[in-house]
């Protein structure tokens, strides 16, 4: 996992059909959320401002591509009766949602039968997959990125079946 791997950013900006993101764990310890996911479980507050400087840099982003006529789809799979985290992750979707990205949800007991790739990832164009790295607590370790076609198919393949499968966000309802 070097640092000279292309950004977020970059593999957005560059793929011209599709960006898919399969995310798999029940509770993230990304660093740069720590201050917000606290404040939530604290007080209930949470940034959905598209424009807030939290949220800017990504509907943008998310919105450039959209407008080229990329579609991006979010697929999240998540043990029910959901985590804390993946509450405030549900809360949040709106500005994704806003962004131009379709989200949808599978309860993990759905999943079983699926066969799904180890790690989280993104998926450009059918063709360039950047895996996400996680540590046991869910801190961000570091990204890894391929074109190895076998890995590019796998992950489609999985995203697909999973996309099948789940619940559009607008429908998905938290208890």
């Amino acid at each position: 996992m070097s640092s000279s791997e292309p950004t977020i950013a970059e593999l957005m900006d560059n793929c011209t059909r599709t960006a898919v993101h399969l995310e798999m764990r029940d509770q993230y310890g990304v660093a740069a959320e720590a201050d917000d996911f606290r404040t939530w479980l604290e007080t209930g507050e949470l940034d959905t401002d598209p424009s807030s400087e939290g949220w800017a840099p990504w509907v943008d982003l998310v919105s450039r591509a959209v407008t080229r006529g990329v579609a991006v789809r979010r697929a999240r799979i998540v043990s029910e009766p959901v985590s804390d985290y993946v509450r405030y992750e549900h809360a949040s979707t709106e500005v994704n949602t806003y962004a131009g990205e379709e989200v949808r949800w599978l309860p993990r007991c759905r999943a079983s039968a699926l066969c799904l790739p180890g790690n989280d990832f993104w998926l450009f164009d059918d063709r360039i997959v950047r895996w996400g790295h996680f540590s046991g607590d869910g801190a961000l370790v570091g990204h890894e990125t391929s074109e190895d076609p076998a890995a590019a198919k796998l992950c489609g393949d999985a995203f697909a079946a999973v996309w099948e499968h789940a619940i559009p966000h607008a429908a998905y309802r938290i208890d």
